[in-house]
């Protein structure tokens, strides 16, 4: 057999190794694919059973605000414009409410090709996610929302202030919702600062002394994300810029902390060695 028929049978023979483990892969995803987007669906339809009580929960701020105004509190729709802000508030509460669900899955994809030490330091992360974005949706709620609001408030003026024509304040529940869930789902995820770089830390893709060396690129960063992420208003933007920078230094120590673990980690497989 000549040497090109030779190198011919060898690449077929690793091209036909390794399509049974590409299978085997695509398999694996499609079956965690399948679980998570059940998850989001189950998530989806209980929160539009749910929607009407969950609506009335996040208008609190709201009526709060306006409340405090001597205001009756009113909120404008048109029509079917209530029943599709109930959807789109149900597939966003179904992917927060499944989000635990998808994040496991992703573990267990990913879980197969790491050792034991790796999979067990993971799972602190992976406990912590859904902590961290509730940590957002809460700040939103009770601080956020109730600031933007009484702002918004203040500004009403009547016919006999100023320039004699009346600002009032008419609030659609679509307008309303869109702000809230816009904010809770940006803040949510941009909690996951802290989780997402100490996973690239223990990756070797970064350090502390680079989160350091690079501190005033990242809070140039961070403000122009938080333009992107929320309304036009300076509120919210300084209010989601100033946490992320908070959160970053957070990730500044959890780097600092990783690194010290795996420093111990392998020293002590050195001297066991």
């Amino acid at each position: 057999m000549s040497d090109v028929a030779k190198k011919e049978e060898t690449e077929e023979d690793e091209i036909e190794a390794s399509a049974a483990p590409l299978l085997d892969h695509l398999t694996e995803l499609r079956h965690r694919l399948i679980i998570s987007l059940s998850a989001v669906a189950v998530g989806f339809v209980i929160c539009f059973i749910f929607s009407i009580p969950l609506y009335e929960f996040l208008v609190v701020p709201f009526k709060n605000a306006v409340l405090a105004a001597g205001v009756e509190p009113t909120l404008y729709f048109a029509p079917l414009e209530f029943f599709f802000t109930r959807v789109r508030l149900a597939a966003l509460g179904g992917v927060a409410l499944a989000f635990p669900v998808v994040a496991y899955q992703l573990y267990l994809f990913v879980a197969p090709g790491l050792y034991k030490r790796e999979r067990n330091a993971a799972l602190p992360f992976l406990a912590a996610m859904p902590f961290l974005f509730t940590l957002g949706a809460a700040l939103v709620y009770y601080v956020l929302m109730p600031f933007v609001m009484r702002f918004a408030v203040g500004m009403e003026q009547d016919a006999g202030e100023g320039s004699g024509v009346s600002i009032e304040l008419l609030t659609r529940v679509g307008d309303y919702l869109s702000l809230t869930t816009t904010l809770i789902m940006a803040f949510g995820f941009a909690f996951q600062l802290p989780v997402f770089l100490t996973l690239l830390a223990r990756a070797g893709l970064i350090d502390a002394a680079f989160l350091r060396r690079n501190r005033k690129y990242a809070i140039v960063g961070i403000f122009v994300v938080a333009a992107f992420l929320t309304p036009p208003d300076p509120i919210s933007q300084l209010v989601l810029g100033g946490s992320i920078i908070a959160l970053y230094e957070i990730s500044v120590f959890s780097v600092r902390l990783a690194e010290k673990k795996a420093k111990d980690g392998r020293q002590e497989e050195e001297a066991s060695a």
